[in-house]
């Protein structure tokens, strides 16, 4: 892997910046602790902003800082997303610039307002507008002397949204992925997370830590989301295709590794479009080099289809098996499967709790929620051992530790 990063977020060593597989030893992971966006949730706009619950802060603030001094503790530098955005709004104004032009819609709140509402945010200290641009804004909040001739601030309730809240960016995983010593920015497919993409952009492209990073697939195309992308080995990629990532997506991405020669393979693999399995990485993490943790539902119906790169064009077979075609791809007999849970209800109780949703930070050696009792056991039967983290309310937000996490560096699987 090459060293696509200068700088640092924090004290230490820095990291190179690479990512081959899912399970090489994790050096460097992006995080976001949760803040003020969590607390905007509220009866009348969760489901909107796409939780199931409504978090108490606190909590969910204690049980990831257990999660990040967890990860430090085993080694992992651990970079937060909010510290790296204000760095990189104090460093740069072309980031300002990019971060405000992002949040303020003219078309929803009119020339008038929208031209004195980034004139407020763009006089703010950094840290004051990353705050902003985050946990958004309300109209109350806005200040008394901007656009008094507003029709729109006359017609909106004071704690309707002049910038919306990104609650789901506790969810790093989605909006990139590192592939080899790139970065992909993806492009989310639902309203309420669109804008997230727009803050990770703004960081690799402007904070002095990833100063001259590549970019791999680039988010103005078709829709991808990171928990859909699964680096099965390196060259070797799955891409689930449901409610997040369309085929269309799936196609670029392969067409982009392909040509960037990140990958040789891509396999599409086709899942539910519904809540409970919004991306692939909710039915299926890999937790060692040859082993994946498995919703048993699915085990039997999940096909792919092979997208591969031959004598200079794509071509594409299938549908096989899933597990077939990945250990096929992989060069190894048969992947092995620990599955969630000895009965249906327990398997689906646990897999709606992310139990499927590990996150390996080394080959098998797992993070994991501790409510999923059942899956937690059968992983360490398998030789798995697993860390355990609270997630009653970071939960809520239907995510588990991958989904939490971008990894940015990890060992190379390839000089084992």
């Amino acid at each position: 892997m090459t060293d696509a990063g200068v700088g640092s977020a924090g004290s230490g060593a820095v990291n190179a910046c690479g990512v081959d597989s899912e399970v090489g030893t994790l050096r460097t992971v992006l995080l976001h602790r949760p803040g003020a966006e969590l607390a905007r949730l509220t009866p009348r706009n969760n489901d909107q902003l796409l939780f199931d619950g409504l978090p108490w802060l606190a909590r969910a603030q204690d049980e990831h800082d257990a999660f990040t001094d967890l990860l430090r503790s085993r080694g992992v530098e651990v970079l937060l997303l909010s510290d790296l955005l204000t760095q990189a709004l104090e460093s740069s104004g072309a980031a300002r610039i990019q971060g405000i032009a992002a949040a303020v819609d003219a078309r929803r709140l009119g020339l008038d307002l929208a031209g004195d509402l980034a004139g407020y945010l763009r006089r703010l200290p950094a840290a004051e507008l990353s705050l902003i641009l985050t946990a958004g804004m309300t109209f109350d909040e806005l200040p008394i002397a901007a656009s008094a001739a507003s029709l729109v601030r006359r017609m909106h309730h004071g704690s309707d949204f002049v910038v919306d809240p990104l609650p789901n960016l506790l969810f790093t995983r989605d909006s990139s992925v590192w592939i080899g010593a790139r970065v992909a920015i993806t492009s989310l497919a639902l309203g309420a997370r669109a804008r997230e993409t727009s803050l990770t952009d703004l960081i690799y492209a402007h904070h002095p830590r990833f100063r001259g990073t590549r970019r791999a697939y680039e988010s103005h195309t078709a829709p991808v989301e990171g928990g859909d992308v699964l680096l099965l080995a390196p060259g070797i990629i799955a891409v689930g295709v449901g409610e997040r990532t369309s085929p269309a997506g799936a196609e670029a991405l392969a067409r982009s590794v392909f040509d960037d020669g990140l990958a040789h393979t891509v396999l599409a693999v086709p899942i539910t479009q519904q809540r409970a399995t919004m991306h692939l990485d909710t039915v299926c993490t890999m937790v060692d080099t040859d082993a994946v943790v498995m919703y048993p539902a699915v085990q039997d119906s999940l096909i792919a289809y092979t997208i591969s790169m031959e004598s200079g064009s794509v071509k594409i077979r299938g549908g096989e098996p899933f597990l077939q075609a990945a250990a096929e791809a992989m060069g190894i007999e048969k992947l092995r499967v620990i599955d969630t849970g000895l009965d249906h209800v327990t398997a689906e109780r646990e897999q709606w709790d992310d139990g499927n949703n590990t996150l390996a930070i080394a080959p098998g050696v797992v993070v994991a929620y501790e409510r999923n009792v059942e899956t937690n056991a059968r992983l360490e039967a398998s030789g798995i051992e697993v860390l355990s983290i609270a997630g009653a309310e970071l939960g809520t937000g239907r995510g588990g530790p991958r989904c939490m996490s971008c990894p940015v560096a990890r060992d190379s699987l390839q000089v084992r």
